[in-house]
């Protein structure tokens, strides 16, 4: 049977492998002689730990307050790709940062591995300002967020229902309920969207059961001939950002369980959008973006201040790690003038 994600065109046939791309300005695994980086963990409000990393620029007064940002990974990724490159980028410009793995994945407590709650994954944003909040260095009137890919809709998701989040700033937004409603473009038909359900709703009863615990989508484990299957490979696959994340394996990054991922059918996170203003939201996207449009829907509807930034010759996922295509010096100014 088609997975959810091959429905959705996600999920490609392979063609022969070709080399990792690390040219161009990836770095994903970027570090800095000017941050310092500390393991930290925390409770949720449901009693999940969540892992991060904190980064404090060097020589940093602790005796002062300091604007923080927090900075949330792709969906299905961990926080060491491409959001502890975001925290380092950021705190050398003298923010306090912290990149987190969200529930279910990477460091993060939850069972069964990567399962889907967007509502948890909202939750751990408001529990990384608990966290944050409760550092005598962090003035918690000045946090903010970063929501790079999935992780975008999950920071608007939060912000709604927090107001201790004070600037928004998302990248390569992915909104995860549209896409798994109606695929990139609209391409899911009504009748497609029920086989996905009843394929999930059957796979309930074999799990109950005790049986294996399926997975769906997610990067291809071969290159392919369909650009969305080569740059999601092209990161993940590869040494340029495959990570082996604790207790789990590589190949299985960004692949959810088959029964959760169809919860993402209920997730709307840019209904009420407008209700964040007056708090600040920047979007950014690639110009060539297969998600571009996730960006632009969410600009529209949302009420001022916004802003929509379109970064020229930029795809989805060059705005993960590509240095010489992130706007650091945008996402500096703004959240320099908003916290």
């Amino acid at each position: 049977m088609k997975s959810m994600w091959l429905a959705l065109g996600l999920l490609i046939t392979s063609f022969s492998a070709l080399a990792a791309d690390l040219s161009n300005g990836a770095d994903n695994f970027y570090t800095s002689e000017q941050v310092t980086v500390t393991k930290v963990a925390f409770n949720n409000q449901y009693g999940m730990k969540v892992v991060g990393n904190l980064f404090t620029p060097q020589g940093l007064d602790r005796s002062a307050k300091h604007a923080a940002i927090i900075v949330g990974h792709p969906m299905g990724a961990v926080k060491e790709q491409s959001a502890n490159l975001y925290a380092t980028k950021m705190a050398e410009q003298g923010f306090v940062t912290l990149s987190l793995d969200l529930s279910f994945w990477g460091e993060s407590a939850g069972t069964p591995r990567s399962a889907v709650a967007p509502d948890i994954y909202a939750e751990d944003f408001s529990a990384a300002v608990d966290f944050l909040g409760t550092q005598a260095f962090v003035d918690r009137q000045r946090i903010g967020v970063i929501g790079i890919c999935g992780s975008g809709s999950f920071a608007i998701s939060a912000a709604k229902i927090d107001p201790r989040l004070r600037a928004i700033a998302t990248v390569s937004m992915y909104d995860m309920g549209a896409a798994s409603r109606n695929g990139l473009k609209h391409a899911v038909t009504l009748e497609q969207r029920q086989q996905i359900l009843g394929e999930a709703a059957e796979q309930r009863y074999a799990e109950f059961q005790g049986g294996e615990i399926r997975r769906t989508g997610g990067t291809p484990l071969q290159l392919t001939g369909h650009p969305i299957g080569d740059e999601f490979y092209d990161f993940y696959r590869t040494p340029r950002g495959e990570v082996t994340p604790v207790g789990a394996s590589a190949q299985t990054t960004t692949m959810p369980t088959l029964t959760s991922n169809v919860k993402f059918m209920n997730f709307y996170p840019f209904n009420d959008i407008e209700s964040i203003s007056p708090r600040p939201l920047l979007f950014i996207t690639g110009a060539d973006a297969h998600s571009r449009e996730f960006s632009e829907d969410a600009y529209k509807r949302a009420a001022e201040p916004k802003e929509l930034l379109v970064i020229p010759g930029a795809g989805h996922v060059d705005l993960y790690d590509r240095v010489n295509l992130i706007p650091f010096a945008k996402l500096t100014a703004f959240f320099q003038r908003h916290l």
